[in-house]
């Protein structure tokens, strides 16, 4: 039985994590990495939240977790969990869950990647700031693709091209906002076959101020061929409309501006009724996709879900902000873990579940755990 079991098991998660290199001595290494790794796994699915955390579930669970590997030396306690987590080399870790990913989802489809940045508020130390990472997230299917350290000296800005490096973005469309909107970053995807939408702020020299001109000056925006696609969302006594207005980027801009790959130019006008109280906006993207106002307006609300499905779910049901996992690179390949955890959970909800309780069954329901750990993509 045991042997099924881890059988299965590494077609979906051992083989790209337990081949890392063990950073312990050799005397210390009572408790295999397999054993390690699925220990706190099966313990964050079902809600662990630290050290102690995960060893006393493993005290718990210990016939559930025999189910897959033998513990002849118990559960490893809470310091050596600590040590193996602030020493494993994190890029290694993040590079397996990358390899993780890619090797069991399936990319038959266009794949909207969100990139976005989080801070994990307590997880600083005398000696570390919190960490800051940043995520490619896959807005249609909810999984996590990737993510990587910003580095305490640096900003999302450098960042966000070590991630991009780590994905297969072709047939991709990236979208990043104001922070990541540079001309180094929408050449590096274009280089790799994908395509881009980026939303404009004032970090960009004119180009913000020239696309809103641009918008302002409507009878010439009929020559260029305006396209628009209008929305209309209700609920809970709020009313929200947005008009998506799309045009082919004019020759004499393009010379002003030098993108790689820059197509269209896109004003996102929206309208916000809450009991009567009536707020409007408008906001200005570029994009290298074709002028198509339906497409690019889906794509620039996939990009919103990296807040509501990634960021929120991590705060409200992983208690992210909470953590004070913070010492080496612990931080790190813990949220390395708490991403697999998320990406196998959304691959088990059912249309009425939460994540958060599906946490809960999962710490309840040996059969229903075991299921999800073996969920292939």
């Amino acid at each position: 039985m045991q042997e099924d079991t881890v059988s299965a098991l590494r077609e979906t998660f051992l083989d790209f994590f337990s081949t890392i290199e063990d950073p312990r001595i050799e005397r210390c290494k009572l408790h295999p990495i397999s054993e390690i790794l699925v220990l706190t796994l099966a313990a964050v699915i079902s809600g662990a939240e630290g050290w102690i955390d995960i060893e006393r579930y493993g005290h718990l669970k210990l016939d559930f977790l025999r189910r897959f590997f033998p513990y002849e030396n118990g559960i490893p306690s809470d310091d050596t969990l600590r040590r193996f987590f602030r020493r494993v080399d994190p890029k290694t870790f993040q590079k397996r869950f990358v390899e993780w990913v890619q090797c069991l989802s399936s990319k038959e489809e266009e794949t909207l990647i969100s990139i976005d940045g989080k801070v994990s508020r307590r997880s600083f130390d005398t000696n570390q700031k919190a960490l800051h990472m940043v995520s490619a997230f896959a807005s249609e299917c909810g999984l996590v693709l990737a993510q990587t350290k910003v580095s305490g000296k640096s900003n999302e800005i450098t960042a966000i091209p070590e991630l991009l490096e780590l994905l297969d973005l072709q047939g991709s469309i990236v979208t990043i906002d104001a922070m990541g909107c540079q001309k180094e970053i929408a050449k590096q995807i274009v280089e790799k076959e994908g395509d881009y939408v980026f939303s404009l702020k004032g970090n960009q020299g004119t180009l913000h101020d020239d696309v809103r001109a641009l918008f302002r000056s409507f009878p010439d925006l009929r020559n260029l061929g305006v396209e628009e696609y209008k929305t209309v969302d209700g609920d809970h006594g709020r009313i929200e409309e947005r008009t998506y207005r799309v045009i082919n980027t004019p020759r004499l801009f393009t010379k002003k501006h030098d993108w790689v790959g820059l197509s269209t130019l896109v004003e996102v006008s929206s309208k916000r009724e809450i009991k009567g109280d009536i707020q409007t906006e408008k906001r200005y993207y570029i994009s290298s996709l074709p002028k198509d106002a339906k497409k690019v307006g889906k794509v620039i609300r996939s990009h919103w879900a990296v807040e509501n499905t990634l960021h929120w779910v991590m705060d409200i049901s992983f208690h992210d902000d909470e953590s004070r996992i913070r010492k080496g690179f612990a931080p790190e390949n813990m949220a390395v873990i708490k991403h697999a955890a998320l990406n196998l959970l959304q691959k088990n909800k059912g249309k009425r579940d939460s994540i958060k309780q599906l946490r809960k069954i999962a710490g309840w329901d040996n059969e229903r755990l075991y299921q999800i750990l073996q969920q292939k993509f």
